[in-house]
């Protein structure tokens, strides 16, 4: 393949991507606002369309005809430039994740790095700087403190989040992400070879699995999600960083935050939950004919749909944590659990686990 047809094939990827993770952020808002309804005992919205399917084309015209005001007192580029900020780092990452092995005879994913982990870890902390830049561009006390509440978690939770990645880059040999999916699709028996199940990280074995359950609190702390929402904590900072936004400027720090989400839940069903492989034959191999590929596709879509529908339950059910408690969590029980779990790793490859 010449450059130019490499470079073709890749804008288009990532203009369908795009498109199709812009369409799904707007119906994951709808899904959280009918699910939070349903937990507080009301209705929500269902009067936009067939039991509110429109309603998200209905916030998105309400948003643009909003009045853009920008407070005197502000930096003014750096508090536009701030709202740009907030979806880059979510179309950054979901440019590697892969939806399934080969679909219409292409690579189902936009950009298959051999260094896809270390690409991640170092594009996945760009979110806090959009929320940071925020908060000091308002030049406003609350939103600041919000910015540094950002700061605060990222530091604390992002040396969490790489070595709750660390035993998965060891068992499966690899730093790709592709190759993670594929080390997760060897068969493995159970209850003596009566049930055969593929090689998830979730279950293969207890190191895997301690470092899913660490990789999952690490991921709402970084996605600033309940119990974790610190920079936002509306009780006490009147909103946090974004408290000074209006229009179509805080439409985008929202439509970041479950961008985010979405991207954070794909990495999660890549990392530990096997991609696209479900225990089916043939569904784990590199697909022969489109219906192959779609189902691989479809099966990647409906565990991402699974987990965000959990991190939406988290957020109405759990209440929020102190922040003193926050970094407590991290700092005095996660992370040395984190780091003996990669010692525990180390230990059950020399067994040959």
């Amino acid at each position: 393949m010449d450059g130019m047809s490499w470079l073709i094939e890749v804008v288009v990827k990532l203009l369908v991507v795009l498109g199709l993770l812009l369409t799904a952020v707007a119906y994951v808002i709808l899904a959280e606002r009918r699910i939070c309804a349903f937990i507080q005992d009301r209705l929500g919205p269902n009067r936009a369309g067939v039991s509110g399917l429109l309603q998200p084309a209905c916030d998105a015209v309400k948003a643009l005809f909003k009045e853009d005001y920008t407070p005197p007192h502000v930096r003014p580029v750096l508090f536009t430039v701030a709202a740009g900020l907030a979806m880059s780092p979510a179309i950054l990452v979901i440019a590697l994740i892969p939806f399934g092995s080969v679909f219409l005879g292409k690579k189902a994913v936009v950009s298959d790095l051999n260094v896809g982990i270390l690409y991640l870890l170092a594009v996945g902390v760009l979110s806090v700087h959009a929320i940071l830049l925020a908060g000091y561009a308002s030049n406003s006390k609350y939103p600041l403190l919000g910015g540094l509440r950002a700061a605060a978690q990222l530091v604390s939770y992002e040396v969490l989040f790489g070595l709750s990645i660390v035993p998965v880059v060891m068992f499966s040999g690899s730093l790709s992400l592709t190759g993670i999916v594929q080390a997760q699709a060897e068969k493995t028996a159970v209850f003596g070879g009566l049930l055969t199940l593929p090689s998830w990280f979730v279950w293969r074995n207890p190191s895997t699995t301690l470092a899913f359950l660490t990789f999952l609190v690490a991921l709402f702390a970084e996605l600033n999600r309940a119990p974790f929402d610190f920079p936002e904590a509306e009780q006490e900072l009147a909103g946090g960083y974004n408290v000074e936004y209006s229009s179509m400027r805080f439409a985008m720090f929202f439509l970041g935050e479950y961008a985010n989400i979405i991207v954070g839940s794909a990495v999660a069903v890549t990392l530990f939950l096997g991609g696209w492989t479900l225990p089916i034959t043939g569904l784990d191999t590199a697909a022969e004919s489109m219906w192959t590929g779609l189902l691989q596709v479809f099966v990647f879509v409906g565990k991402v749909a699974m987990m965000v529908l959990g991190i939406i339950w988290v957020r109405w059910m759990w209440p929020r944590l102190r922040f003193d408690q926050l970094m407590d969590l991290s700092w005095a029980r996660l992370i040395p659990l984190a780091m003996g779990n990669v010692i525990f790793a180390v230990i059950l490859l020399i067994a040959g686990w």
